[in-house]
């Protein structure tokens, strides 16, 4: 009898681990330009670690209307509230994407752009001085239908963008960036979604492409509930203080896993 009581309970903690585990949202991963999906390796193990399903969207950087797009489709095939996450870019593309989403409950924005509507990359990266990232960018490709693909020079990339990750990590790195397209960085946003979602905020005191000021001036803008500036972080504060970054996207979903 004994026995089978043990086994009972045992049962009851499986089932209760695994709803808790259900009832929490789903964390959408969106990279920006310059990068691709790895460079949330290491937020996604410590996520999946802590028993959040997680999905990396590469998105193509051809525009923020179609990357938003792209990231609203998948979203609308889930069954489960998200949390979504952008990072440079990125930021663009979630504010668009969770516009009038009623899946999406929170925003984090990870050394990323805030844009309110009208607004552009290029303009808030100009707002304020601080961005070095001009003269880095290596000749543009001419593509077939007149725009331009844009990539840092390689030698030039870990200086900029990724500054506190090791050499070898950051040659990697350089050597599989994904170019974004020049109109995208000019192309002026949509009503954003941060006007309606709450929003957290993660970026590095030594971010050489978004100015310290601009990132600080779109949190607040945004309202952010909790905004954290890790000190002699670079660009990527997502590769190189995934702990710092994860516990933050962490404490977003928990603050919506209560809402009914």
């Amino acid at each position: 009898m004994k026995g089978l009581i043990a086994a009972f309970a045992m049962s009851a903690a499986l089932v209760n681990a695994n709803a808790s585990e259900s009832s929490k949202p789903t964390i959408v991963l969106v990279h920006g330009a310059f990068a691709d999906t790895s460079s949330w390796n290491g937020v996604t193990k410590i996520l999946q670690k802590d028993g959040y399903r997680v999905i990396a969207v590469a998105v193509p950087l051809r525009s923020v209307r179609g990357d938003a797009q792209y990231v609203a489709d998948l979203v609308a095939g889930g069954d489960s509230p998200v949390v979504l996450v952008g990072h440079s870019y990125g930021g663009s593309v979630i504010s668009a994407a969770g516009f009038g989403n009623p899946k999406v409950k929170a925003l984090v924005f990870v050394s990323a752009f805030a844009p309110d509507l009208g607004e552009t990359a290029v303009e808030l990266s100009n707002k304020f001085p601080g961005s070095t990232l001009g003269p880095t960018l290596a000749s543009p490709v001419s593509l077939s239908n007149g725009d331009k693909d844009l990539y840092i020079q390689q030698d030039k990339f870990r200086a900029q963008f990724a500054a506190d990750v090791s050499a070898r990590d950051a040659a990697v790195m350089a050597a599989t960036q994904r170019p974004v397209a020049e109109s995208t960085l000019n192309e002026r946003s949509e009503e954003p979604a941060w006007k309606a979602l709450p929003s957290w905020f993660v970026y590095g005191d030594r971010d050489f492409n978004i100015p310290l000021k601009s990132l600080a001036f779109m949190a607040e803008r945004a309202n952010s509930k909790e905004t954290v500036t890790v000190k002699g972080a670079s660009h990527v504060v997502m590769v190189s203080h995934p702990k710092v970054v994860a516990a933050l996207i962490e404490r977003a979903a928990a603050s919506i896993s209560t809402q009914p």
